[in-house]
């Protein structure tokens, strides 16, 4: 890992202008402090500090000096130049001003959960896959919902004229160090996915972090609207973020593959499907936190509403591809893209592990196509549903220790507080679909 020195030195050398020390709050916005080259050394000692006050859910007014301590290990420049010059970043933690971390930062939740893997002996992997809309602007610059195709699932140019926005980001993505597995066309018109290869917890929540910055950058550069609400377009497949995540001990072996063991998953992946299982309704506060994404998760549109695992179809939430070895893995299908990436890995790997600590079992796979069941099958098969609004996941949160723990109380008292709020704020509104199914007819 690169030293403050080592990154003064390319600092110099790349005659870089400004240093954007990033953190992200609780609700996964990105956040930045931007620094001139006068204050870089300051930056990289970590003397930086901001008013944790002006954050939503971090800290009161009387507590608002907090500290920005940098992670070597993320520093990047950006593959661009603006017209005031070349600009880096650089991931940082939050930490109080006596020299303790900061219990709101999402970053440090991640750690704290790591480390509890770290103790088991174990090492979680994530690949996630993010998809997004890309939508028009009018001439005033306001966004549309007119999309920039007419596209579906892997057509090419020049039906996708998305084309080349996509490929503009995979360029950035590279410069920046990630390595890209695919990208292509999703389902829906002006929908695009683009999957880049797994990485340790952290890092890849990173990644996360950083791509969404990057999609929306370059969608700006071409007069597009990047976003990542889950559901923007009724009638219309919604944006996921399916998280493919794998245990590994300390000498690099994955647990979850055991060759002489039913499908070769290792009771280990079976405890770990088993947590995720028992912690779904509670976890998914987190991995889909906008009231939007519920209208995501309904039958009809691929969505994983049903609580069950299989080895052979996407209709449970819980798929297991069928690679095996190193690349032995589960693919949880519920998060969306809104979710705060520290948080939603950091929820999904406790429950994971609250389960192989416990040596749980699952249940059966269902490896019938869950979405053509009838009620009745599926209430004997035991399988149980998402809540299915975001009221209903709050209250299952609340209840379920084990993910609370990974949240911190802070953390999760400024959430459950704000989204509450963000629920009663939701339903005392009138919506234009009442006033079109109403209005005339009362």
């Amino acid at each position: 890992m690169k030293t403050s020195t080592d990154i003064l030195k390319i600092l110099k050398e790349e005659k870089v202008d400004f240093l954007q020390m990033q953190f992200i709050d609780i609700f996964g916005i990105n956040k930045v402090v931007e620094l001139p080259s006068s204050q870089f050394k300051k930056a990289l000692n970590g003397e930086i500090m901001f008013d944790g006050s002006s954050i939503e859910g971090f800290t009161r007014i009387e507590e608002s000096d907090m500290i920005l301590l940098p992670d070597n290990r993320s520093f990047r420049i950006f593959p661009w130049t603006d017209q005031q010059g070349k600009i880096a970043r650089i991931i940082c933690d939050i930490y109080n001003t006596d020299g303790s971390p900061f219990a709101g930062c999402p970053r440090m939740a991640l750690k704290k959960v790591i480390e509890q893997g770290k103790e088991l002996g174990y090492e979680m992997m994530v690949g996630p896959e993010l998809e997004f809309f890309l939508f028009m602007k009018d001439e005033r610059g306001v966004v549309t919902l007119k999309t920039h195709d007419v596209a579906g699932y892997f057509d090419m140019a020049p039906v996708d004229l998305g084309d080349n926005a996509r490929r503009d980001i995979v360029h950035a993505l590279q410069a920046l160090e990630f390595e890209v597995e695919a990208s292509h066309h999703e389902v829906a018109e002006g929908q695009h996915e683009i999957d880049f290869r797994y990485e340790d917890a952290l890092k890849a929540a990173d990644n996360m972090t950083t791509f969404k910055y990057i999609v929306k950058k370059v969608a700006a550069d071409y007069g597009l609207h990047a976003t990542f609400i889950p559901k923007p377009i009724y009638g219309s497949n919604g944006s996921g973020m399916h998280c493919h995540q794998s245990l590994f001990a300390e000498n690099g072996e994955n647990v979850f593959f055991d060759q002489h063991a039913e499908m070769q998953l290792s009771q280990v992946a079976l405890s770990y499907v088993a947590g995720i299982l028992a912690h779904a309704k509670a976890f998914v506060a987190i991995t889909n936190p906008l009231v939007n994404s519920y209208k995501r998760l309904k039958p009809g549109y691929e969505a994983p509403v049903n609580i069950a695992w299989s080895e052979k179809n996407r209709s449970p939430l819980i798929r297991v591809p069928a690679r095996r070895g190193s690349g032995t893995r589960i693919e949880v299908r519920l998060p969306d893209p809104s979710s705060n990436p520290y948080l939603a890995l950091a929820v999904m790997l406790r429950s994971g592990l609250d389960a192989v600590e416990k040596g749980s079992t699952p249940p059966p796979p269902v490896n019938k196509n869950i979405f053509t069941m009838s009620h009745r099958e599926k209430r004997r098969l035991k399988i149980d549903a998402i809540p299915e609004n975001l009221l209903k996941a709050l209250e299952a949160l609340k209840s379920d220790k084990v993910v609370r723990s990974a949240l911190g109380e802070h953390i999760y008292n400024h959430f459950f507080t704000s989204k509450i709020e963000e629920w009663r704020q939701y339903t005392s509104r009138v919506h234009q679909w009442e006033l079109d199914n109403y209005i005339s007819v009362y």
